[in-house]
């Protein structure tokens, strides 16, 4: 889809050269020179895109442009508006993007920051847009659903062969690394089955005892045992019409992997304590992120129930596995994190960050991953967009390397090792900023060309 700018600033030389620019990279244009045109052009053109001069009429004080911003963010949050200010109205420019604004840009505008600033902007609607497209047909089907988000190939395999498993009533085994989403996948699947208004029950085979996991599942009849003062059920009965998710299944002991054989062949369970069975019409569905096939080699996992609970085996891929994937996820698990943080801004998470996440081996997978996003937007502490500084030191792999002339040589006078330290903070700020010397300066205390005499001085670009 092609983005439409909205031009706003009383000088119509700025709107041409900029309107001109603008439309050879391909963006619509709108323009307009005060507040009552700005907000007509932005409800006529759905534009998600604003570069915004502070200094509009009819006083030209930066203060007019402040209230148009916050009512553009007010009528469209989603907007991207991007400030532009003289160096007098920096803190005011800072503070506007506190309340939402998506950057700011010094007076006189570099065209090459502005369109690098403007491609940002679009390219990070364009990521929040995939993110809402896919919550939204997900949510409508499962509720959430984190797991089920993503395109990589490996993911896509699985999850269609999920979708083609799901009318049927042929038990599924899903097998996959700690944090996978097996789960998840399992609701998925009873949510699209023909069973999904029945209930759907999961229990973690290897979090009780075995005789306490035995009467769970089969359920047990008033004296049977000690603690045993009256009857129960037990999840099978439970499930009945729906589906019993058996998650970990290869922590099961051998003497219940018989009983749980006997299910599946005859749909009977016999109750601990109890002189007769009872039919049951349940749907298993298994997981476990053991290698069965060795458990079964090693006699320690039954080959019979193996080939049952195996009708159809889905094989989850580990998130290191999935290319491209990451950037969609982590920014979901982030938006899910605003739950848990009150008063948290919409957040976006910088280049920076973002090659720094997908470095990571990730051996904890989507459980490791929304911890992280959880825990980064805490340490971002109402900021916009999620640095490096914020992840946690395991995630960030150390600082990244000095360029290279950075340090002064052994027996530098002490001018040298000045501008040694002067070029070394520099060149942190500009990193820190992807780039972009108005925000740079801001932070060193500089006058945006007293920055750019100072990178020319010390060879920067």
């Amino acid at each position: 889809m092609t983005e439409t700018v909205l031009l706003i600033d009383d000088d119509p030389g700025f709107r041409d050269a900029y309107r001109e620019l603008l439309a050879l990279e391909g963006y619509a244009v709108a323009e307009a020179g005060a507040a009552p045109k700005a907000l007509s052009e932005l409800r006529r053109t759905s534009a998600r895109l604003v570069v915004l001069d502070l200094m509009l009429p009819p006083t030209g004080r930066a203060e007019e442009g402040a209230a148009l911003a916050d009512r553009l963010l007010a009528e469209r949050p989603a907007a991207k508006v991007i400030v532009v200010s003289g160096a007098g109205e920096t803190p005011l420019a800072l503070r506007l993007v506190e309340r939402g604004a998506y950057d700011f840009l010094a007076k006189p505008v570099d065209p090459d920051v502005l369109l690098s600033v403007v491609a940002r902007a679009a390219a990070r609607l364009a990521l929040e847009d995939r993110v809402a497209e896919l919550e939204r047909s997900l949510a409508a089907r499962e509720g959430d659903a984190s797991a089920m988000l993503g395109q990589s190939p490996a993911f896509l395999e699985a999850r269609t062969l999920c979708e083609r498993a799901a009318p049927t009533d042929v038990p599924v085994l899903i097998t996959g690394d700690s944090g996978t989403g097996k789960e998840v996948f399992a609701r998925y699947l009873h949510a699209r089955s023909r069973r999904k208004d029945k209930a759907f029950i999961a229990v973690n085979c290897g979090a009780l005892a075995p005789t306490l996991l035995e009467s769970t599942l089969f359920g047990h009849r008033k004296g049977a045992f000690t603690s045993a003062i009256k009857d129960a059920p037990g999840l099978f009965v439970e499930a009945d019409g729906g589906t019993l998710f058996l998650d970990e299944i290869g922590d099961m002991e051998p003497a219940l992997q018989v009983k749980l054989l006997r299910v599946l062949e005859t749909g009977e369970i016999l109750p601990v304590g109890a002189a007769r069975p009872l039919t049951v019409d349940v749907r298993v569905v298994s997981a476990t992120h053991r290698a069965l096939e060795s458990m079964v080699a090693d006699r320690t996992f039954r080959d019979d129930l193996y080939w049952r609970v195996r009708g159809i085996e889905i094989a989850l891929p580990r998130l290191a596995d999935r290319v491209g994937d990451l950037p969609l996820l982590a920014q979901h698990f982030l938006n899910l994190s605003r739950a848990l943080v009150p008063r948290a801004p919409a957040t976006a998470i910088s280049p920076g960050a973002m090659r720094r996440l997908e470095a990571c081996d990730w051996p904890g997978n989507l459980r490791e991953l929304r911890h992280e996003m959880q825990r980064a937007l805490v340490m971002a502490g109402g900021r916009g967009e999620i640095l490096e500084e914020d992840l946690s030191p395991a995630r960030r792999g150390g600082a990244p390397a000095a360029p290279a002339g950075d340090e002064p040589a052994e027996g530098a006078t002490l001018e040298e090792k000045i501008a040694a330290l002067e070029r070394r903070e520099i060149a942190a700020a500009l990193r820190a900023t992807q780039g972009n010397r108005s925000q740079a300066a801001a932070r060193l205390g500089l006058s945006r060309q007293g920055l750019l005499n100072k990178m020319d001085r010390h060879g920067l670009k």
